[in-house]
């Protein structure tokens, strides 16, 4: 069937839509683990001063919150934040990354987790998150590179085909929306490029089998990205079949890579040892 998709500026998964409770909350299953392990890293502790761009169904946000308590405090932001409840230290922020202004130097910590790859201003937005961080902050951006995700064991070799082909319309619907899925890749060289200093990088890759919380995302896109599968070609039988694919137990795939890139705004004259000396004599 022909392509009928257009170009379609904006972000590809609406954060309010009938499917955006179940994209949160698979996204959580399946990411927040490691997301926390790397900003634990950084040493965020109480009376740090946070930000979370993108923070959709807030539970990155709602960790930081717990590790700056009582004296920190953390801004969630997103064109649609209604997902985000506040509490005590977490205020949740209506934000347009591209087009919004953010208060310069202020950060110790900031955070935009699969955000940058569906925006095609990314290396603008990256600037202004540089620019938002403190001397010696840290920036941590989490991203995929979707070029490598292989199915090893299916069901019959149609269902492989079937399987590469859901990925591939699913990157060509990013890739009309402006994104790139590839951009993980290109994001320790793009943090270092903004001025960042001891740049750092884990790649991850998993396996997804019918019960893992990588490949329940997927079968979750079926769903959530629908019409616009559909509209870039796939058929609702394709689709009701990948489905089947998808939940065979004795299905493997190798997931997309995740990188992991963290990066910290030189410090300036020791002034980040001073501030923080002057906020523990406040407390």
């Amino acid at each position: 069937m022909p392509s009928r998709l257009a170009e379609d500026p904006g972000y590809v998964f609406d954060n309010d839509s009938v499917h955006s409770r179940e994209q949160h909350r698979c996204l959580a299953d399946a990411y927040d683990a490691a997301t926390f392990a790397r900003l634990a890293e950084t040493g965020v502790t109480n009376g740090w001063r946070c930000l979370e761009i993108g923070s959709g169904g807030g539970s990155v946000a709602r960790w930081l919150a717990d590790r700056v308590a009582p004296d920190g405090e953390v801004i969630a932001t997103d064109l649609k934040p209604h997902h985000i409840q506040p509490r005590p230290g977490l205020t949740a922020v209506r934000h347009d990354a591209v087009t919004d202004p953010l208060p310069e130097a202020a950060f110790d910590l900031v955070v935009a987790r699969l955000v940058l790859q569906h925006i095609p201003e990314r290396l603008a937005v990256l600037d202004k998150l540089v620019r938002s961080l403190a001397p010696g902050g840290w920036l941590q951006i989490e991203e995929f590179d979707t070029s490598y995700e292989p199915p090893l064991l299916a069901p019959d070799e149609e269902s492989a085909r079937l399987y590469e082909t859901f990925l591939a319309t699913k990157r060509a619907v990013m890739r009309a929306g402006g994104g790139d899925p590839e951009w993980g890749r290109r994001a320790p060289d793009a943090l270092r490029a903004a001025g960042l200093v001891d740049v750092d990088v884990q790649p991850r890759i998993e396996l997804r089998t019918a019960d893992s919380p990588g490949l329940r995302l997927q079968l979750h896109h079926t769903h959530h990205l629908r019409d616009k599968l559909l509209a870039a070609g796939m058929t609702e039988a394709q689709l009701a079949r990948v489905r089947e694919v998808m939940r065979d137990p004795s299905f493997r795939a190798a997931s997309s890579v995740m990188y992991s890139v963290r990066g910290r705004r030189p410090p300036v004259d020791g002034a980040t040892a001073a501030r923080r000396t002057s906020r523990d004599g406040d407390r």
